[in-house]
């Protein structure tokens, strides 16, 4: 292994993001946590400065231009410098983001299933959180005649990467796009001791704000609530101007409490007591293999969950029988839905009770955490 020493004794892993905001809950809350749980040592590579966030204390932290739009060449290169520079002094690199791929073809990875000795190169690890081919079609920063063209190229791309460096996955269906068997990371979640009973007087969005994950739809049912005795709270950054513009129009207007930005630690404790949850998300491509994290964050905190029948989602929630499925792209239809549960607190208090033990079950960070840091661990060992 890399550094000259062993994973036992603790191992030295560089995780880098220039897309994410630094307080992402996969990277910094769940899997930083891990690692630094298990007594790793981490440094920290982001855009700290460009998302306005602090450096945490008792992390080493190193801060990188952000990527956003058409905007990303300065930041990819200001990661690809510091890969170089300071990637051999580390066991592992954990990349974030596809764009880091470029990147880190500068640092000397051992390809799979070779040996280095003592010194050698880090273990180079691309954490796949999205279908990111499929996610070209929602890339407004994209010409819509280059998007088919691009997600091609990514594609071809995503396969050498498969053969070069080590994939987590976040998703076993992520696996049909590689021709290997990658282990998988899940996005579960923390799951509290205790929560407080679901309520009967909010609702609540945690998440990025686009209109691909409805955000026009969730204002439309801030609209249609207001006056009900339901309000509708929103917690999240907007990712689009024009979402900004609605959701600030719809705040002032009452229809909504929108809340922005919140760590996600903090974003958490604003889902207690609230009555139900809610993923709109649109009927796209990148999200027909994905689960959305914020239902298992509402499942696990006693929350009823309300989703568009995305796939991964709607099945979570129907076998856990923990919310209701309804259309995509239709405010008056989750309306309807979330104003019946006001009137039947028994059936919440069941769907939040069931949420919560399938969320003890099968979306354990408790379990998932110890797992992912042992798939490392068995990289660096086998790698030295």
């Amino acid at each position: 292994m890399s550094c000259g020493a062993g994973a036992d004794a603790g191992m030295r892993v560089l995780v880098v993001t220039v897309v994410h905001n630094p307080a992402d809950a996969r990277i910094w809350h769940r899997q930083i946590a891990a690692l630094r749980t298990a007594g790793h040592q981490v440094t920290y590579a982001a855009p700290f400065t460009a998302f306005g966030q602090q450096r945490p204390a008792g992390v080493a932290t190193r801060d990188l231009p952000r990527a956003s739009g058409r905007h990303r060449l300065a930041a990819v290169a200001a990661a690809a410098g510091l890969l170089r520079r300071e990637g051999p002094a580390h066991d592992v690199v954990l990349l974030h983001d596809p764009e880091l791929l470029a990147a880190a073809w500068g640092v000397p990875a051992r390809p799979v299933g070779a040996a280095g000795g003592p010194g050698g190169p880090p273990v180079v690890v691309w954490d796949v959180h999205e279908d990111t081919a499929a996610a070209m079609s929602m890339k407004q920063w994209i010409p819509r005649p280059l998007r088919d063209p691009a997600a091609a190229v990514f594609g071809r791309v995503e396969r050498s990467a498969g053969g070069h460096f080590r994939l987590l996955l976040a998703e076993h269906r992520y696996g049909e796009r590689f021709g290997a068997a990658h282990p998988v990371v899940p996005n579960s979640t923390w799951i509290p001791e205790t929560v407080a009973a679901p309520g009967d007087d909010r609702v609540v969005y945690l998440g990025t704000l686009t209109r691909a994950r409805g955000a026009f739809e969730l204002v439309e049912l801030g609209r249609a609530l207001r006056g009900t005795g339901l309000s509708l709270h929103l917690v999240g950054p907007a990712a689009q101007a024009d979402v900004a513009a609605a959701l600030t129009e719809a705040d002032r207007a009452g229809e909504v409490t929108w809340h922005g930005f919140v760590p996600n630690d903090r974003a958490l404790d604003l889902l207690s007591g609230a009555m139900a949850g809610l993923s709109l998300l649109r009927d796209e491509a990148n999200y027909r293999h994905s689960q959305p994290t914020k239902v298992i964050e509402y499942m696990a905190r006693g929350l009823a969950v309300v989703t568009t029948p995305t796939s991964l989602a709607a099945a979570v929630v129907q076998d856990a029988d923990c919310g209701v499925v309804v259309p995509y792209q239709d405010p008056a239809a989750a309306a309807a839905v979330l104003l019946q549960l006001t009137g039947d607190p028994v059936r919440v208090a069941q769907m939040a009770a069931n949420g919560r033990a399938a969320a003890r079950r099968d979306f354990n960070w408790d379990l998932d955490g110890p797992a992912f840091v042992r798939v490392l661990q068995g990289w660096v060992r086998g790698s030295a």
